[in-house]
């Protein structure tokens, strides 16, 4: 029997129109209902997720879990009480900052608490809305942010292959860095070994669950080492069509037609 299931957000829970089915709603209850956790595995924040999880029924629960930034936090639902945390040396994110100014993108930096971005742009704010607080900023540094935790930096740009190009050219300052891609707009960089697979892999470890015991469902790059770490790996519907042959099952539906509620109904209950 399955006992835990880390879903990712954005495009897999999600909706495209940023909100959750009634029907994803009533399996992930009627799952929690058995004992089976329901984990929000998301690049975000966990204080960004609190409304999904007043949603879930899953807000300030005991014994409830999520996984945010990457895997580079665990927090307990109840009081965000904060299990796990890796974040970037500042010197290194500083770099990071500094370098993406080159190129033709927003440049996020995230800290526990808030995100700061540099070059935003109305794409961006419009696909932000309702998802994250956001703090735009004008600095050629993040100076002012020097004895801040920082957990990622992350460019953004709807040009995929612009990405790639520019992680190549990053490579001579991230051999200690976990690149990945998410939301086919995202090139991401936390420390090395923060992905979302570790994070789900600590989590089980902090539960002594079973590996062959979990379930993790995605859609994008920044999905696929929880995808390899479950016992099942689920890519929904819509995930990137080159990550689908990771997957051990996609599901029919999309994240607009209950993927979620395809995938707990047919493995869980």
């Amino acid at each position: 029997m399955y006992k835990l299931i880390a879903c990712d957000l954005d495009e897999t829970l999600f909706k495209l129109n940023r909100t959750i089915d009634p029907i994803d709603i009533r399996a992930i209850q009627e799952a929690k209902e058995i004992g089976v956790k329901f984990v929000p595995a998301t690049g975000r924040g966990y204080t960004s997720v609190q409304g999904t999880l007043k949603e879930l029924g899953l807000f300030d629960e005991p014994g409830e879990y999520v996984i945010s930034f990457n895997g580079g936090a665990i927090t307990e639902n109840k009081d965000n009480r904060l299990l796990h945390f890796t974040g970037l040396p500042f010197d290194l994110a500083q770099e990071l900052y500094r370098r993406g100014l080159n190129y033709d993108v927003c440049v996020h930096v995230y800290t526990k608490d808030m995100v700061y971005a540099y070059n935003l742009f109305q794409g961006e704010i419009d696909y932000l809305a309702g998802r994250m607080e956001i703090r735009e900023i004008f600095s050629k540094d993040i100076e002012f942010l020097r004895g801040q935790e920082i957990v990622k930096v992350l460019y953004t740009n709807t040009d995929q292959a612009y990405l790639h190009r520019i992680a190549d050219e990053l490579k001579d300052i991230t051999g200690d860095v976990d690149v990945s891609y998410s939301s086919n707009r995202y090139l991401e960089f936390n420390h090395r070994g923060v992905n979302k697979g570790q994070g789900l892999i600590t989590l089980e470890e902090l539960l002594k669950i079973d590996p062959k015991e979990t379930i993790a469902i995605g859609d994008n790059y920044n999905d696929l080492p929880m995808i390899k770490a479950a016992g099942l790996g689920v890519g929904v519907g819509n995930t990137v069509e080159s990550m689908k042959k990771e997957c051990d099952y996609i599901t029919e539906a999309t994240c607009d037609e209950c993927a979620v509620a395809e995938v707990i109904q047919k493995f869980v209950l």
